[in-house]
């Protein structure tokens, strides 16, 4: 039995479950995943409680990432068209997150999205299509609202 309490049990299930998983990294449980060894995630990166990834495909999570509550990855997709997602066909395009991301609680990020280093995105987001580094973008769907000045520890 797992103890919750236990950070470096939890540590150690996390990199044996996922692709990789960064020194100095943390999840939150719960997690959902389908596979796990589809989630890659870099070093000292944290994502709160009720991460879900549905990891059909890929999913990149760069280093110093902060992800918020209750965030979904969705690597899965289906046909628009009825008979093939009648006869349950499914497809995934991989999610690539940058270095230095920060995704509020509730985002949502779709299928073949990349986000690219040092964006914010809003809580409660839709992210259905890339982001560029170095920006914020809010809401349903997910827009740029603003550029972020350079980091001088970029």
């Amino acid at each position: 039995m797992l103890d919750p309490n236990d950070h470096e049990q939890r540590r150690q299930l996390l990199s044996e479950l996922l692709g990789a998983f960064g020194e100095d990294s943390e999840i939150r449980p719960p997690l959902r995943c389908d596979y796990g060894y589809q989630t890659f995630f870099g070093a000292r990166s944290f994502a709160n409680f009720g991460l879900v990834c549905l990891d059909v495909a890929r999913i990149s999570v760069g280093d110093d990432v902060q992800i918020g509550p209750n965030v979904q990855l969705l690597t899965a997709t289906h046909p628009l068209e009825p008979g093939p997602r009648r006869d349950k066909w499914e497809a995934a395009e991989p999610i690539v997150i940058g270095d230095n991301v920060w995704l509020g609680g509730g985002v949502i990020v779709c299928p073949g999205v990349t986000i690219g280093p040092d964006t914010v995105v809003g809580a409660g987001s839709v992210v259905v299509k890339d982001l560029p580094a170095g920006v914020v973008a809010v809401g349903s769907p997910a827009r740029v609202v603003r550029e972020l000045p350079a980091s001088p520890l970029s």
